[in-house]
């Protein structure tokens, strides 16, 4: 599955589904008589029916209330020739954003999602190796809130979220789905103007994550932001358009490590990333088929060479995961931490050899 960053720039596609609900409908509701008149129901059923409705507006009081509170801490972000979303990290004026929407631009326009007017900002740091970016504001607009992260080891399959943004220029946005799947690992192209990071422990959403919606937030029914929407899912049958309800948000765990260290330090100075400390390429066999990765640099003292790697080795297993390729390696290692010991195995003049590797840092 190929993914795509979600730009403003990039032409949406939309696809029409239409699925069978009444004959659906009419199939459950033959287990009980498809039939049967209001006079005929048990007082259970009967109390079911009238519950129906007050919760769906106990669950729309609940969406409208998040809506509210969460939307003064989104912005839209507007560069030369892209646009995208924003997140309020702090009352300083510090916004969390991509750093695919950023790209290598250093002032942007900002506007808060609940409208105004647009004022500057300035790119404190980028770093393109987890897709995230932190700016800061010249001045912070009246009404503008720092959003409340919530902990990401509470997200979990099933939970209704909602995902805040600037979709196609469409300010102050907001759409809704489940949380699809968590600890995705996905790696980001870069055409259309993609980092080609390999993020590790994304939420999969079913939110509509479109063009323009990166940065933005994803969001609990607590009002807490989970992720940063990130990526869309592209679907090669549709030449290679966004698939619908496949979307991925950065967790707001790895969101506030990169963060804060930007806001206190104007940099990422620990990155948690797990890296063998090599320079490599995909190796191809006579069949054009890729079969390994071969180490171009590994420099001395980094993790690679102290387990005794060097140039010219081709890497074909880090642990259990198989390696063909650039982005099957660093796939394997967004999974991993730093000082993890992991076995490594590789072929060395048509021999093949293991080395046990204390991972390095990115």
């Amino acid at each position: 599955m190929d993914v795509s960053p979600a730009r403003a720039r990039d032409r949406a596609r939309t696809r029409r589904v239409l699925l069978p609900l009444a004959a659906g409908a009419c199939a459950v509701a033959l287990t009980g008589g498809c039939s049967a008149a209001d006079g005929d129901l048990s007082a259970p059923e009967r109390s079911t029916q009238a519950a129906a409705p007050l919760a769906a507006n106990e669950l729309q009081d609940d969406y409208r209330t998040v809506i509210r509170n969460v939307l003064p801490s989104v912005v839209q972000i507007e560069a030369t020739n892209s646009l995208g979303s924003g997140v309020v990290y702090d009352a300083k004026g510090h916004v969390v954003t991509n750093a695919h929407v950023v790209g290598q631009e250093k002032s942007f326009k900002v506007t808060a999602a609940t409208g105004g007017q647009p004022v500057t900002a300035r790119l404190v740091f980028s770093y393109p190796e987890q897709d995230l970016a932190v700016l800061k504001l010249d001045s912070v607009p009246r009404g503008l809130k720092a959003a409340k992260f919530g902990d990401s080891t509470g997200v979990d399959m099933g939970q209704i979220v909602l995902a805040m943004g600037s979709p196609l220029g469409l300010s102050g946005s907001v759409t809704q789905g489940i949380v699809s799947a968590t600890g995705r690992t996905v790696s980001e192209g870069r055409a259309g103007g993609g980092t080609g990071a390999t993020i590790g422990n994304m939420v999969q959403t079913s939110a509509a994550i479109n063009p323009g919606n990166s940065g933005g937030a994803l969001v609990n029914l607590d009002g807490e932001v989970i992720g940063i929407p990130t990526l869309a899912a592209t679907d090669p049958e549709l030449g290679g358009g966004s698939a619908p309800g496949i979307g991925f948000a950065i967790p707001a765990s790895m969101v506030r490590t990169i963060a804060d260290q930007i806001v206190k330090n104007g940099k990422v100075t620990d990155s948690g990333r797990a890296a063998l400390n090599i320079t490599g390429r995909t190796v191809l066999d006579d069949g054009y088929k890729p079969t390994g990765v071969a180490v171009v640099e590994a420099p001395a003292g980094g993790a690679a060479a102290k387990a005794g790697l060097r140039p010219g080795d081709v890497i074909t297993r880090l642990g259990d995961a198989e390696i063909t390729t650039i982005t099957s390696l660093s796939e394997a290692l967004a999974s991993m931490k730093p000082g993890d010991v992991v076995t490594v195995g590789y072929v060395r003049d048509g021999a093949t050899h293991q080395a046990k590797v204390t991972l390095g840092e990115m």
